[in-house]
């Protein structure tokens, strides 16, 4: 391959990926840690007790909403999977003439038990947070969010494959790590958090851009579809509007009609119930199959009469283009992962994750080797390492302020899941403050220490709690013993990671030999 071309790629892969280099270590490590977000939503509500049998919880949930909700114009039931408690209630009031409909009401859902009866746990948005956070960000609004993280997630994608073209040996050079060699070291770490889970890498970023295409490219859709509309519905069949009959009639048991849609699924779970016009002898019931089932985000549905119970329509999943952009967000989420599979998504994501990181610190290990006076750094210089400890000793520390905020803040705190997510934001905005003011080698161990025993703690304080790993285990509620362990290990890991950097020394530079003048060469070779 042309030598040229080759050093233009590897600036194209220096550059795209310093550029937004912060911003992708961000995505990658809260995606990764998206992949447990149930976990995290289970950790962040220890009030609530262990899995419920899902048809108890919809006909608990079907009793609440007819007491609470019974002129409503729908109702939506979010039916909890195997680890799950209680179910999410959504339900749309009747619109009342000449008053605009309200958006974002929060007196319109509930979390209900199999007993019909409100669940009362810690106001938080658990690891749905960062879930959001990795492609809407926060503090902005959403569609310039979208728009940046999908600028971000192009660069990553042409850093990735701008890093193979570069490194001619990057597959012999992922196995060989030399260890105090410098920038020789963190090159190999680079290289091989970036081989070992290459085709990952490749995936995920890709199906991220795919998950917005029509955002960043709606031309084809404009093309096809002059309305919006008409492209929801080819993306989402559904039954269609149901027109209120006026006539009072009870609603049907919902078991069976559960039973019947898992019959016709092969036994697949159930992921959601939307009741349209309950009460009325028109009424509607719409089942649709679990996102945890098959790897295609686009589900089937069937639409039940909600008097009689007879079926009225089904659809049998998308077609197509659809079917295919379906798929590529499944294999992004990773929702239809087995524990096991989740497992290998998280890895190869910290794998992204230190491939990123390790690339930020290895643009300072290598232009430090070229100052002339590496302890009196220009502007550029201080102002990327000091963005580096900001963020990749930084962020995870935020992260675990967030999960002591759940902790810490009272139980029945006004706006108290607004204030979660504000102390994860303080906490960060203190590290990279602190990354700026201390030492360069001080800072990164302070905050990966104080994250390893931020992260450590955690547990201990569970322990001496009602939910501590003990009474987890009693329980049998293992979820929230894996979640505690894994803690754990995550705060070992930043321990050893100080300690790592604390004991680093890095080898004086050699001092070059100054040239010979060419009287001095004319000198040496008279005396021979």
């Amino acid at each position: 391959m042309n030598a040229g071309f080759r050093q233009s790629q590897s600036s194209l892969h220096t550059w795209s990926g310093l550029i937004v280099g912060w911003v992708l270590f961000t995505i990658f490590l809260m995606g990764t840690v998206s992949y447990w977000r149930e976990d995290i939503d289970r950790w962040m509500r220890p009030e609530l007790a262990g899995g419920e049998q899902p048809e108890q919880v919809v006909a608990g949930a079907v009793a609440y909403l007819r007491d609470k909700a019974p002129d409503a114009k729908s109702w939506f039931i979010s039916v909890p999977g195997k680890h799950e408690t209680g179910a999410t209630l959504f339900w749309q009031p009747r619109p009342v003439e000449g008053q605009p409909p309200r958006r974002g009401r929060r007196d319109t859902r509930a979390l209900v038990g199999a007993d019909g009866q409100p669940i009362h746990a810690r106001d938080t948005r658990g690891g749905e947070f960062f879930y959001r956070f990795h492609f809407d960000l926060h503090y902005v609004p959403v569609i310039w969010a979208r728009w940046f993280v999908g600028f971000c997630a192009m660069a990553m994608l042409v850093a990735i494959i701008s890093g193979v073209i570069t490194h001619k040996k990057i597959f012999k050079d992922f196995f060989t790590f030399r260890r105090g060699k410098g920038q020789r070291t963190w090159l190999d770490g680079h290289n091989a958090t970036a081989v070992l889970a290459l085709p990952f890498h490749l995936m995920i970023t890709y199906t991220g851009l795919v998950t917005l295409m029509t955002l960043y490219m709606p031309w084809a859709a404009v093309a096809n579809y002059s309305q919006t509309d008409k492209l929801f519905d080819a993306l989402f069949p559904s039954a269609g509007e149901v027109v209120r009959a006026e006539k009072p009639a009870p609603l049907v048991d919902l078991a069976p009609l559960m039973r019947d849609a898992r019959a016709r699924w092969g036994g697949r779970d159930i992921g959601a119930i939307r009741v349209a016009e309950p009460g009325d002898a028109a009424a509607r019931v719409t089942i649709t199959a679990s996102q945890n089932d098959g790897i295609s985000v686009r589900k089937p549905s069937i639409a039940y009469s909600g008097v009689t119970g007879r079926m009225i329509w089904q659809s049998y999943g998308a077609k197509g283009a659809a079917e295919a952009a379906g798929v590529m967000i499944g294999l992004h989420a990773g929702r239809y992962a087995s524990d096991l599979l989740r497992w290998l998504y998280f890895l190869s994501g910290i794998g992204g994750t230190v491939m990123v990181g390790s690339g930020l610190v290895l643009w300072t290990v290598k232009r430090r080797e070229k100052l002339s006076d590496p302890m009196r750094p220009h502007f550029g210089f201080r102002l990327v390492e000091r963005l580096n400890i900001g963020f990749v000793a930084g962020l995870p520390l935020a992260m675990t302020g967030y999960l002591w905020a759940n902790r810490l803040l009272p139980v029945h705190m006004a706006g108290r899941a607004d204030w979660e997510i504000h102390a994860m934001f303080i906490v960060w905005g203190i590290a990279l403050l602190a990354g700026f003011l201390r030492p360069a080698k001080r800072a990164w161990v302070e905050l990966f220490a104080l994250a390893g025993v931020a992260l450590i703690a955690l547990p201990v304080h569970d322990l001496i709690g009602s939910r501590g790993v003990i009474a987890s285990v009693i329980e049998g509620d293992m979820r929230m013993v894996a979640m505690n362990l894994t803690l754990l290990l995550l705060g070992g890991a930043f321990l050893t990671m100080a300690r790592k950097v604390h004991r680093h020394q890095p080898k004086a530079k050699r001092a070059r030999k100054a040239p010979r003048s060419p009287e001095v060469i004319t000198m040496l070779e008279a005396a021979e």
